[in-house]
């Protein structure tokens, strides 16, 4: 099934609050600002919005905030009486936002929808802010789901010295497993995942909106402190809070807007779960499957895309999902990365907004700040890290574990 029979879908308008550690700000606060963002990026008002779909993860173990969030962060708005949507898909909630919001649109059912994620990590108690982590998996069988995760680094042993004496998340001795796994498999070297990240700081010393704003050569990548091996701290995603916002809406709703020519179409956005299956199947992998799918509704291929922002929670996940989008064959991603032709001005620019990486990682608003990125690119707005002639774009957003992969994989393509 494609999209083209189907009635269109837009993105109007995106916000988003700078990412970062933001002790003064509330969930309230950085909610309103992506809305209000959002709002007047597309010349609507509150009043427009006849549904909204919140996404957060992490409220209810920092704050205690376990139920209604969406309601309570977007009342003070003057967000009421209309269905308010709480999601919480570990790190893909926001695409899983999306993705209703664009379901909401599609259906006739509303003709301007808001999808909305919020995130406020960071807290001076480290223990409880690396909590919240924890339940991104399977709690009743930690133990197993813990050694079969890590034995697929086996075969590649860490250099002595190669791991931090700081308290880090769990979740990098897991991707760094699965690093090891692509080294033993594929022969990608440390240097490889370097150079992913040496090129998405460059990308955001560009991104007025990103956590980190400072370059790294590649040499500078390996030579920082150690995480968990192949990673080193530039390598890693930081702990984040910010807000994005997107107001979806359908073709006849854009007669109310601003400046219908900014708008964005929506060909297509798919979310799956993974399933079970052995390390070496990578073709099976949970974002092959919907990313297939995802090109099959849009009626593109891979090689139409013009630009991608990927879910690198490390700079493994970029070289994996680099080779899951299609962009080049399995085990190849290594080499596809330090050839340049991921960074802006090569042939598939990839995390022009500087990634989780670099940009941030607020997990309950990431991938609406991947699509910020995706149609700023689209709409030829954003500057110095433009990628010129920008028509198609795809977003991969991953969240929590199952078995050996993602639990959840959201694809969205967008285009103009």
């Amino acid at each position: 099934m494609n999209t083209a029979g189907l009635p269109a879908v837009y993105v109007a308008g995106v916000g988003m609050t700078p990412t970062g550690k933001f002790l003064d700000r509330s969930i309230k606060q950085l909610t309103a600002d992506a809305v209000n963002a959002a709002l007047a990026d597309a010349g609507l008002a509150v009043g427009d919005i006849q549904a909204a779909f919140f996404s957060n993860a992490t409220q209810g173990v920092l704050e205690g905030q376990t139920m209604v969030r969406g309601q309570i962060a977007l009342r003070p708005l003057g967000i009421e009486g209309i269905p308010v949507y709480n999601l919480e898909n570990a790190c893909a909630s926001a695409s899983s936002a999306f993705n209703l919001a664009v379901q909401a649109v599609r259906s006739g059912e509303v003709e301007v929808a808001l999808a909305v994620g919020a995130e406020k990590m960071f807290c001076t108690d480290k223990a409880k802010m690396f909590s919240v982590f924890d339940g991104a998996w399977d709690l009743q069988d930690i133990e197993a789901n813990k050694t079969t995760l890590l034995a697929m680094g086996r075969g590649i042993e860490p250099p002595e010295g190669s791991t931090s004496k700081a308290p880090y998340s769990l979740f990098m001795d897991i991707y760094a497993a699965f690093g090891r796994f692509h080294m033993r498999e594929f022969g990608t070297t440390q240097r490889q995942f370097a150079a992913v990240a040496a090129k998405n700081h460059g990308h955001s010393a560009h991104n007025p909106l990103a956590q980190y704003r400072n370059t790294y050569t590649v040499e500078q990548v390996l030579a920082a402190p150690p995480i968990t091996y192949p990673l080193t701290l530039p390598m890693c995603a930081p702990i984040s809070d910010g807000a994005a916002a997107a107001i979806v809406c359908s073709e006849s709703a854009l007669a109310r807007l601003a400046d219908r020519r900014r708008a964005v179409r929506v060909l297509a956005s798919v979310v799956a779960t993974g399933s079970t299956r052995k390390p070496e199947d990578v073709g099976q992998h949970v974002t092959v499957k919907a990313s297939k799918l995802a090109y099959e509704r849009a009626s593109v291929a891979p090689q139409d895309i013009s630009v991608a922002e990927v879910h690198d929670a490390t700079a493994i996940g970029e070289i994996v999902q680099s080779e899951n989008l299609g962009f080049c064959e399995f085990g190849a991603g290594g080499a596809l990365a330090e050839s340049g032709a991921t960074t802006i001005g090569g042939r598939i620019p990839i995390n022009t907004s500087g990634g989780l990486e670099s940009k941030g990682h607020p997990i309950g608003a990431t991938g609406i700040g991947q699509l910020h990125e995706l149609v700023t690119q689209l709409r030829g707005e954003a500057g110095t890290r433009q990628v010129q002639g920008a028509r198609l774009a795809i977003a991969e957003n991953g969240g929590g574990l199952y078995g050996i992969e993602e639990a959840v994989c959201a694809i969205t393509i967008l285009g103009r």
